[in-house]
């Protein structure tokens, strides 16, 4: 059996194996056939990378589902032509192309040299490209589709992802990242466009040499800088703070537009941690490049801000999409705000500063702030006092992104959006979480703030007071094998016989079920859920009868089951201590009752 696999794979890849010119990713194959390694082998051969969150992601290497230079080059034929579908101008709108700083040397990828690829595919068909010349933020992409008016982008990144992944991530000509149906038209197109068309898809060397690519990185930068300039709000103050600040670009992109992004606000540039200030793709100083992860893959950072006196830490993520902030509070050690404390923040300053120059009534009207249905519903407390409209999406910053364009065509401003996944966006220059333009505005908050005698976290229990508190818990369990997620969702689907959800869960009464996989919403007189139906993912909602509300949701970029939970009390109840209580008691249930880690060998999150 296992010799007449060997001999199947083998054939598989001398089929395939003339498409493949890089000769890092042929030798791989080449020594996993020559060792026998059967599963490996029908793990990279015999499937193909599906669109996820906006695009591919996945481990760099040899393979069909794998990122490589073919499977690069595949994705942007089936991109091209799906575009060929909805713009009759594409070869003059053009595409915008960035990248990253990943790279793995065993496989020779990087993210520039399949940026590279990615234009040299669209240059081959007399396409222009906008390729940017050197490593940028992931909002650089979809700031620069809007403002050059391009049909499409590509970023070349995998975020925050381990060092061995690497991703292909598309937005669409409004700037959003692509949503459904544009995410299945492509893969169908990609899997009709498997064959490479010609040798320049292969020349990455034609972005040097074609009149149809242009670099658009010093105007971008230069408008991306100027438009930051509209949410300062207090120029005069940051000039004269005393507050340091300690930036960490997790060995990624962030540090030199931190920097400027500082000037334009008038501040001193934050002290950068010298061990993560240049790109390195194996991430040498850190377990995992997540600052979501918290205090445990902060620590050189906060060593740094004790050293200097700073109070305040900033961590960017490797794209820079995503923000992590600590505050020193004085004899007590740091806080690491969790993504809803900062959206708290953030939400609260950004209103605060539109109503300052915004003082009738009438003009909140038009105002908007976002948050996808697993983030805090601290915006819907604020909405609910302040008039302002407050709206919830399904996960992931592509449907906040697309929502923001659907309210600009009717006069509607966003102002705040935010995803508790320390993704946040002020106001809405760019239609995509932004960590440069974050980690900016956090700092001039704690700069007027700081002129008020207040700290981050005395302002933050001052929103509490205000708006009612909000204990949220987030998490997640890995789980490697797919099989297994359907059988736990399955099972609680199932929970009570056939088609019965659990009915308590802490011992607390569930009194509805939301599950956005099938369409079913309790809450509702036709059963059915508002949010639109995502049968390609799991995510089930509980809200109980004291409050609390609890969602289970897979990851659509990595193997996880997350789940959130959150004790929403009214304005006045301060009980913090019995709130976090009764939050931890419906957690552990939800985690141990609902997921069984133990039973289902799902590997619980390291903190």
């Amino acid at each position: 059996m296992r010799n007449n696999l060997n001999f199947l794979f083998t054939n598989l890849w001398l089929i395939f194996s003339p498409w493949v010119q890089n000769r890092w990713t042929r030798a791989q194959l080449d020594s996993l056939i020559a060792a026998g390694h059967l599963d490996e082998l029908r793990s990279r051969l015999c499937s193909r990378m599906s669109f996820g969150t906006a695009g591919l992601r996945a481990p760099m290497g040899a393979g069909f589902n794998r990122i490589n230079d073919l499977t690069v080059i595949q994705s942007t034929q089936g991109l091209y032509s799906h575009l060929c579908r909805y713009f009759p101008d594409l070869s003059s709108r053009g595409l915008v192309v960035g990248f990253d700083t990943r790279g793995q040397e065993e496989s020779g990828c990087s993210s520039e040299r399949l940026a590279k690829l990615t234009a040299a595919v669209m240059l081959s068909r007399e396409v222009s490209v906008h390729l940017f010349s050197s490593f940028v933020p992931t909002p650089y992409v979809p700031y620069a589709v809007k403002k050059l008016g391009a049909a499409a982008g590509v970023m070349i990144t995998a975020s925050h992802n381990p060092k061995e992944d690497n991703g292909y991530k598309v937005y669409w000509s409004n700037g959003a990242q692509i949503a459904s149906p544009h995410d299945k038209e492509i893969l169908r197109s990609i899997e009709e466009e498997l064959e490479p068309w010609s040798a320049s898809c292969w020349d990455e060397d034609l972005v040097d040499h074609s009149s149809l690519r242009t670099d658009p990185l010093t105007q971008i930068n230069s408008c991306y800088m100027d438009e930051l300039a509209s949410l300062c709000f207090h120029r005069e103050l940051n000039s004269s703070c005393p507050l340091k600040f300690v930036h960490s670009s997790f060995h990624g992109v962030g540090h030199v537009f931190i920097q400027q992004a500082f000037q334009v606000f008038g501040f001193a540039p934050p002290i950068p941690v010298p061990e993560q200030k240049d790109p390195d793709p194996n991430f040498s100083s850190v377990r995992c490049p997540n600052p979501e992860e918290g205090e445990s893959v902060l620590k050189l950072s906060l060593l740094l801000a004790e050293k200097e006196n700073a109070r305040i830490v900033l961590a960017t993520d490797p794209d820079a999409d995503r923000l992590a902030v600590a505050e020193n509070s004085d004899g007590c050690g740091w806080k690491v705000f969790t993504g809803n404390e900062l959206a708290a923040l953030l939400g609260w300053w950004m209103f605060f500063n539109w109503k300052e120059s915004h003082p009738d009534p009438a003009d909140t009207q038009n105002v908007h702030m976002l948050a996808t249905t697993v983030s805090s519903k601290i915006l819907q407390a604020f909405a609910r006092i302040e008039g302002f409209h407050f709206e919830e999406t399904l996960p992931g910053f592509k449907w906040i992104g697309n929502k923001i364009h659907e309210l600009s065509k009717t006069g509607q401003r966003v102002i705040f959006a935010f995803e508790e996944s320390i993704g946040f966006l002020c106001g809405s220059m760019v239609p995509e979480k932004d960590g440069v333009s974050s980690a900016v505005v956090v700092a001039e908050m704690a700069a007027y703030l700081h002129n008020k005698n207040l700290m981050l976290n005395q302002q933050l229990d001052n929103i509490y007071q205000t708006y009612g508190y909000h204990v949220s818990k987030t998490s997640y369990v890995i789980c490697n094998d797919p099989p297994t997620i359907q059988k736990i969702f399955s099972r609680i689907r199932n929970f009570d016989g056939d088609g019965s959800y659990p009915k308590t869960c802490g011992g607390i009464q569930i009194v509805h079920v939301r599950d956005v996989t099938t369409g079913y919403d309790s809450s509702r007189p036709d059963l059915r859920s508002v949010l639109p139906v995502s049968r390609s993912s799991q995510m089930i909602t509980f809200t109980l009868q004291n409050g609390v509300v609890a969602t289970l949701r897979t990851s659509g970029t990595e193997p996880k089951i997350k789940y959130y939970t959150e004790f929403c009390a009214a304005p006045g109840k301060s009980e913090v201590c019995r709130l976090e209580e009764e939050l931890q008691k419906v957690t552990a249930a939800l985690l141990d009752k609902f997921l069984e880690p133990e039973k289902n060998n799902l590997i619980r999150r390291l903190v």
